[in-house]
């Protein structure tokens, strides 16, 4: 057995600790894809391929300065496939665990709440395209949800995913670097009157936020938990210990005269 197999069975294994919320993705299905790590990891990189393929439009027109910040759901499924592989060869990577968590769960909400929120304006997309991108995003949230059987998310780790998707918030939505905004390109003009009195680009990104805000109280609560836990372990341990020290009867026996 592996040290990566041995850390995903010692998660399973205390897997009830977690609330439903945290661990949604049932046991089985969370198995299923640890022993296919691999088939994980190659549709993660097939997926990458397509989608720097998709935004090669944007990266010509971007200032290559700034292209790591341009294609957002590739770069997630990237980390993701470079976390699991890390972890299959026995070096997981929790910095690396985390930037693949923020990433699966903010693109892999944002992409099909974008997709519904300009519905109308997508109608040009064939519809198998529309399905496939709506689909495979939300794919991208289950994946996120099996990393807690590879990593305890540490406070630094979550530091490090948390500065990296609070810069791409910046420069996609608040910072106008290198003379534009650099957002994932929308179907209509970012002034263009939505809901609640917001633009397409207000939506657009109060929806990057909430979802960057949801990925870190994901991981924060994770962290909780797995602390819980230990702390738990450590009560009992010392628990079991003084119970065996403990004299028997619980007094000290006297002899009597």
């Amino acid at each position: 057995m592996t040290a990566s197999t041995q850390l995903a069975d010692s998660a399973a294994a205390d897997r009830g600790s977690l609330p439903h919320y945290l661990a949604p993705v049932p046991k089985t299905v969370e198995d299923l894809g640890l022993r296919f790590a691999w088939l994980v990891v190659a549709i993660n990189l097939a997926g990458t391929g397509f989608g720097f393929w998709y935004y090669s439009g944007q990266f010509a027109g971007t200032p290559p300065a700034l292209w790591p910040w341009v294609p957002d759901s590739p770069m997630a499924t990237l980390l993701i496939a470079l976390a699991i592989a890390a972890w299959k060869l026995g070096h997981e990577l929790p910095w690396l665990t985390a930037l693949a968590f923020f990433g699966n769960v903010i693109l892999g909400l944002w992409t099909p709440y974008t997709l519904l929120a300009f519905a109308d304006a997508y109608a040009y997309l064939d519809p198998l395209m529309y399905q496939f991108l709506f689909w495979s995003h939300l794919a991208m949230v289950v994946q996120a949800f099996v990393l807690h059987r590879i990593t305890d998310f540490p406070v630094r780790a979550v530091a490090i995913a948390l500065v990296w998707y609070t810069s791409n918030l910046l420069v996609d939505y608040f910072v106008p670097v290198a003379g534009d905004l650099h957002h994932t390109i929308i179907p209509v003009a970012r002034e263009t009157p939505m809901f609640l009195g917001a633009d397409a680009l207000g939506v657009v990104a109060g929806g990057e936020v909430t979802f960057t805000l949801l990925a870190l109280f994901l991981a924060l609560a994770t962290r909780i938990k797995h602390c819980e836990r230990e702390l738990d372990r450590e009560r009992a341990t010392q628990a079991a210990s003084d119970a065996e020290t403990e004299p028997a009867g619980g007094v000290e026996s006297t002899t009597r005269p």
